[in-house]
């Protein structure tokens, strides 16, 4: 019954289908690159890979339609690899276990990987098709979009021909993009101390899991909560009121991605256990209260533990506490110019203990306007700097500027206009896509993003619409029918 070549558009379920089956982690995309020229010699197409694993697959236009402008079609070919904690799975070996479900297709417990997926089998589709009439296509798959726009960056000027790029990695059908925001990310460290756990201490441990998590461009203005605040309001808490001493904190996974889950142990002196039991339970109602519209799956759970052997040094501890504590998530402002619009956000994405006396936290912050983008760079990088914390910042990505004069973007309202029989919605995207780099080489492009609906990206609670699928193949087939010569 989970068979996706029942579904329709069959061409590009049985595509998608068969992307599933092959691992293809950001940064570990060898198994994919490799299927894609084996794709394009099975079916007789040109194709080339470049030096970081960008590939170009060429075909032809079928007759008549030979004048007509070349068209870069795009997507990226890795995916987030998230999944729920009590789920085995090696993103690197095993294969995505698909399930339909009251219209959509999730996963197994992980994430669906049709961010970007399906626009590669959307181009997979197009490119295996003997019967559908366009011009000369050029099917562009990049690397490592979600961890570092690799492919992206490392594209030379001069690896494709056309003047049209269609990006196939957009998540709400009905919606044409023509921006996005820029990013940054900011990654703090920590050298602490650790001590040996003092004696007669009660060992406790707490969780927090059941969040949505989702897309920290895409949902971060849904008021979705964040694990490692929940972790660190509490335990800030307790260590202004008794004397607590943390041993671990872990929470959060991917720098793009909302945590959804986070844990923390540490101990207390004996004679503050009740204390701190009934604080967590006063906590714990004001938590799931607060989130009760956002966050109805919220688990917050106190227990005890197995004693730690080591703690870490308490001048740590308050650095590390304060600088969580402080550090903004969220929207930070929304745009005036396109109403509805988030213009600047940050993300506490991830806190982990590496090495054995570092401490690692990772936050990515995004703006469509790039001095803005700059402010809430500095004002992360501030925060941490204070609490005694070295950071380094990436090199970032830009925005893309929206053209609401673009030849392709009347092309593509008009072709949706005459399938669906009403407007799509114009508009920029606060996520970040590889346009604006594309748009950095390559100047003369005229682009336009598109693709069905996607619910939970970044998280295992990812979903494709399977009726937005069809709609998005409609139109992909009508734009190419009208590009000009």
């Amino acid at each position: 019954m989970n068979k996706l070549n029942t579904l329709k558009p069959n061409e590009i379920f049985e595509q998608f289908e068969q992307i599933l089956k092959i691992p293809r982690p950001s940064k570990k995309e060898k198994k994919i690159i490799e299927y894609l020229l084996a794709f394009a010699k099975k079916n007789n197409l040109k194709a080339k890979k470049d030096s970081v694993g960008n590939v170009l697959i060429y075909k032809q236009a079928t007759k008549g339609y030979e004048k007509l402008k070349t068209v870069v079609l795009q997507s990226h070919v890795d995916m987030v690899c998230e999944k729920d904690s009590n789920i085995k799975h090696n993103f690197e070996v095993d294969p995505i276990i698909p399930i339909i479900e009251n219209g959509w297709v999730k996963a197994k417990g992980t994430t669906l990987g049709a961010d970007d997926g399906i626009g590669v089998a959307a181009q997979l589709a197009l490119l295996a098709s003997k019967t559908i009439k366009h011009g000369n296509i050029e099917c562009l798959f990049t690397i490592d979009e979600e961890t570092g726009l690799t492919g992206a960056f490392a594209l030379k000027p001069n690896f494709f021909s056309g003047k049209i790029l269609l990006n196939l990695d957009s998540e709400d059908e009905g919606e044409l993009f023509i921006g996005c925001a820029g990013g940054k990310d900011t990654v703090a460290t920590l050298k602490i101390e650790k001590n040996k756990t003092p004696g007669k201490q009660i060992p406790f441990k707490i969780s927090v899991n059941g969040l949505t998590g989702g897309h920290s461009g895409d949902d971060i203005h849904k008021g979705y909560a964040n694990s490692i605040k929940i972790i660190t309001r509490f335990l800030w808490s307790i260590e202004q009121k008794y004397n607590l001493r943390i041993s671990e904190f872990v929470g959060g996974n991917l720098r793009n991605a909302i945590p959804r889950e986070a844990y923390a142990t540490f101990t207390v002196t004996n004679d503050v256990e009740k204390k701190v039991v009934n604080y967590f339970k006063e906590f714990q109602k004001n938590i799931k209260l607060e989130y009760n519209i956002t966050e109805p799956k919220l688990n917050l759970l106190l227990e005890k533990c197995e004693k730690p052997q080591f703690v870490i040094n308490r001048k740590s501890q308050i650095n590390l506490l304060n600088a969580l504590l402080a550090c903004p998530h969220g929207v930070i402002s929304m745009s005036a110019e396109m109403p509805g619009l988030v213009e600047t956000s940050t993300n506490l994405a991830s806190v982990k203990f590496i090495e054995k006396n570092k401490i690692e936290v990772t936050t990515s912050q995004r703006s469509s306007v790039e001095s803005a983008k700059d402010y809430i760079v500095n004002m992360v990088s501030a925060v941490f700097s204070q609490c005694g914390f070295s950071f380094r910042n990436s090199d970032g990505y830009p925005g893309w500027k929206p053209n609401t004069k673009s030849e392709i973007l009347e092309i593509s309202k008009k072709s949706y206009f005459k399938l669906f029989k009403k407007e799509p919605i114009v508009r920029a995207i606060h996520a970040g896509l590889e346009c604006g780099l594309f748009l950095e080489k390559y100047p003369e492009l005229d682009m336009i993003s598109f693709g069905p609906t996607l619910r939970g990206v970044h998280s295992p609670s990812e979903r494709l619409e399977i009726s937005s699928v069809q709609k998005f193949w409609d139109l992909l087939l009508e734009i190419l029918q009208k590009i000009p010569k």
